[in-house]
Parts: structure tokens; sequence; C-alpha cells
């Protein structure tokens, strides 16, 4: 019999993008930020459509690597799809970007800006040292082609994974976390470290001009709740935007296809205990059942897609 603790998100495998074209993404992901192609397949299955509930689907799936970390562009060939809104914010809940790490903030902050991107930050802003948990941290936000929110972000040497401070010869070097926007600490910290079994890694109050010209919100302050699961590696943080308050939600007719899906792909122990605990706990599915991926070029066997208590994205695998 196993026990609460034993059923848990052991690693996250990959962060998934759905984009409008795969070109024009991966164009951007090699060459602004120092991407590698990995694979560049074509999914036509049922499978594929049971597991994002999108009938009929064909999808161009372009996987990609920098450093240790993965993220698979997702194009839904055949399908009509909704933009992400023009008029964004980060306060908004579908807010979610990927903090990529660099080695030289002012020689990739330069580099970036020879691309055609749309700014979040004004420039790379520095956390104050009063800041315990981030103090000294520089970060610029912006967004890619698509409008998916991007970070790039810089630790100095006390700070973070002891990886991101090696290997000092690459400007970029891999995905610290994916950030989401959340409407309250209590109810997400709930899902994922209580019924996911991810641990707390930090936990900070960010305020002040730094944090205005950062996200681009007047008078901000955002509650930071940083989590990992218990094999370390990429991390999800919670944003939790107290001042000036949440934005707008997740529309609840937002599919899969739509572009402003970003899907965390949580590796999991037991995947069946898992899903039971998780709809005795009232947690909405996009896939009507664990599905089974027979086809050799999915990278893990058994997936089910569901939704955190905003309406973000995750998927549950076993590989």
């Amino acid at each position: 019999m196993l026990g609460q603790t034993d059923v848990q998100v052991q690693r996250i495998r990959a962060i998934g993008l759905t984009v409008i074209n795969c070109d024009r993404s991966l164009d951007f992901y090699t060459q602004a930020l120092g991407f590698e192609l990995v694979t560049d397949i074509i999914v036509a299955r049922e499978e594929y459509s049971n597991l994002e509930s999108v009938p009929g689907v064909k999808i161009r799936i372009v996987t990609l690597r920098l450093g240790d970390e993965i993220i698979e562009l997702m194009e839904y060939v055949n399908i009509d799809f909704q933009p992400i809104p023009s008029d964004s914010q980060s306060n908004d809940l579908w807010f979610q970007h990927l903090a990529i790490v660099v080695s030289d903030m002012d020689r990739a902050y330069a580099h970036l800006c020879t691309f055609p991107i749309q700014l979040i930050s004004t420039v790379p802003q520095t956390i104050p040292p009063g800041n315990e948990a981030s103090g000294g941290v520089r970060a610029f936000k912006f967004k890619d082609p698509d409008g998916h929110d991007l970070e790039l972000i810089w630790f100095p040497p006390n700070k973070r994974q002891d990886k991101w401070h090696q290997n000092q010869d690459r400007l970029f070097l891999g995905i610290d976390h994916s950030a989401i926007t959340i409407s309250h600490s209590e109810q997400s910290l709930h899902f994922y470290r209580d019924l996911l079994g991810m641990q707390v890694d930090s936990c900070s109050l960010n305020w002040g001009a730094t944090q205005a010209r950062m996200d681009n919100l007047p008078g901000v302050e955002v509650k930071i709740t940083a989590l990992r699961p218990v094999q370390g590696g990429v991390g999800i943080e919670l944003l939790d935007y107290l001042v000036p308050g949440k934005g707008c939600p997740i529309p609840s007719n937002w599919k899969s296809c739509d572009i402003a899906t970003v899907q965390i792909q949580l590796v999991v122990n037991h995947l069946e205990p898992l899903l039971d605990k998780l709809r005795r706990n009232g947690v909405k599915f996009v896939s009507p059942q664990i599905v089974e991926l027979k086809d050799s070029l999915f990278p893990y066997r058994q997936g089910c897609v569901a939704k955190d208590p905003d309406g973000h994205t995750i998927l549950l695998i076993t590989e």
C-alpha cells in the first residue's frame, strides 16, 4: 500500500510551448537564446488527440535543449487557435515565463536586443541586497515572437544551484524554473506541495521600483514561492501579485492548441495512484483518462493532462 508521500513528482522532464509557426520559433530559440535542436517530428495519432483532448490533431513537435534542460515547441498544423492577448500583463493568471540562466547579463542582453523582441522590463534589473532570497540577482523579462513570456536571469555566486556557476564559457546556460502567476499562494501550495509532493525551496516578497521596472507594473508587490521536485532540477515559482492584485483569469474555453498554453511535463513515480488522489481533491483533467503512448517517437509511456487551481496546464507522465 503506497503512503501519501510515496506518490509524488520526481522531476520536470520538459516544458512545452504551443507556437504559431515552429520554423519561426526554432530560429528564435536557437539564434537568440542558444538552444540546440534535438528532434523534429510530426504526430498525428489518436493517442495524442486523447491526451490533449483536441480531436484529429496533427502536431509538429520540435524538441530543443539548453544545457541540461528541454523545451518542446508544439505547432497544431491543422487546428484553429486563439493567440495570446496583446495586452497581456505579468499579473494576468495565464502569465508563465521560462527563466533562462546566463553567465553574463550585459552580453546576453546586448545579444538579445539584436532580435525583434517585445520588452516587459525596461532594462535588466538588479534585485536589492535587502531581499534575502534574491538580493543581487539580475533579471530581464521579455516576450518571444508568439508572446510567450521569458526571462533572462543571472545569479551571484552565493545564489541558487551550483551548476549555474560552472561552464561559464557559454553565455546561455539552461532553464532554472518556470514561473506562474497564481491567485492564492496557499491554494497553489496545496496543489504543488501537498498533492504533487514538490518541496518549498525559498520564499520572498519582491516590491519597489526595481520590481516595477522588471514587471512593467506600477507599485507592484509580489509574493514569490519557489518549489523543486524531489530530484531537483527545473523548479516552479508561484507569483502571487498582492499589488496591483490579480489580473485576468485564464478563459475556461482555452485549449491545448491555443498559443498561451504552456505545458510543464512532470515525471511521477506512480501515475494512477496520484491521479486518484487528485480526483479526490477536485482537480480538473483535460485527458479523459491515462493515455498509453506506444509509438517509439514518444519519450514517455503514459500521460495525463490536468489543470492546476488557476488553470495552468500540467502533463503528468511516466517514462
